[in-house]
């Protein structure tokens, strides 16, 4: 990240708030008599409006190429792969690229809790927070605030739990260019426990259709969970927009970009097939 981006980053925010902050003085002065409209009033309110939009959309730009690109500790596959040794070097980058893919989830979601879905990004995610000062620095440059820890689950019982993966699966959705209520294929975030094999993962098909079609020919589809599950209402939470994900896509500044799916981190076929084949 250059020096522009860093100061971008650092104070970018705080330049937003403070210009609305002057510009609420002066429509209040306003209301109140204080001042005169003036045409240049009306030119400083424009040019703060456009100010911040620019600022804005700016910063999101620079926090979400530092999501993708920016490096992370090359400990962390080490570390991953002592907790599950039958990974390969090239296993360890699906994660890290499973673990950027909730990371821009965290980013794109404005502060609302985004669940982890998968135990194999949990161990890495995990660790990397055990190195408290790189991770408080990864998430101020990302982020713009601290993210902390949670468990790695699936749908149950707490609405809570269910609205934060309805917005992990979401954005991993856009991220690769899937349609979230209708998916082809899964998502890497979602796919990485059943292709990799993780003990006591989470094992995902795209449609709730390709686990009944397991039962009827005799395999064993029990503890599968499906995609098309994040959008029904049988499950307690925001089902209608995915936590919200959805209402808000319309506004968020990187939504434009995530359709493409060129650089959200997709294996394809080869993450497609879900529930431990």
């Amino acid at each position: 990240m250059g020096r522009i981006d860093n100061l971008l980053v650092r104070w970018g925010p705080r330049t937003v708030m403070l210009a609305t902050g002057i510009w609420m003085l002066v429509f209040v002065g306003m209301l109140a008599g204080l001042w005169r409209m003036h045409w240049t009033w009306a030119v400083y309110v424009v040019a703060t409006v456009v100010l911040a939009a620019v600022v804005i959309q700016w910063t999101n730009a620079v926090r979400e190429r530092y999501v993708r690109e920016a490096a992370l500790p090359q400990f962390l596959k080490r570390k991953l792969r002592e907790a599950y040794p039958h990974l390969n070097q090239k296993d360890c980058e699906l994660v890290e690229r499973g673990l950027r893919q909730f990371f821009m989830a965290c980013m794109r979601s404005r502060k609302q809790f985004v669940a982890m879905p998968s135990k194999a990004v949990d161990a890495m995610w995990h660790e990397f927070i055990l190195h408290t000062q790189a991770y408080k620095t990864w998430c101020e440059r990302a982020l713009g605030f601290f993210l902390h820890h949670t468990p790695a689950e699936a749908l149950g019982a707490r609405a809570r739990n269910n609205d934060g993966l309805r917005r992990a699966w979401y954005w991993a959705c856009k991220d690769e260019g899937i349609n979230p209520k209708s998916p082809s294929r899964l998502p890497l975030l979602f796919a990485l426990d059943a292709k990799l094999a993780i003990a006591g993962g989470f094992n995902y098909v795209p449609n709730c259709g390709d686990i009944a079609r397991k039962n009827e020919a005799g395999g064993d589809a029990s503890g599968t969970y499906c995609g098309t599950h994040f959008a029904d209402s049988g499950y307690s939470g925001s089902a209608g927009d995915f936590g919200g994900a959805e209402s808000s896509s319309s506004s968020s500044d990187g939504s434009s970009s995530s359709d493409s799916g060129g650089d959200g981190g997709s294996c394809g076929s080869g993450c497609g097939g879900g529930g431990g084949d």
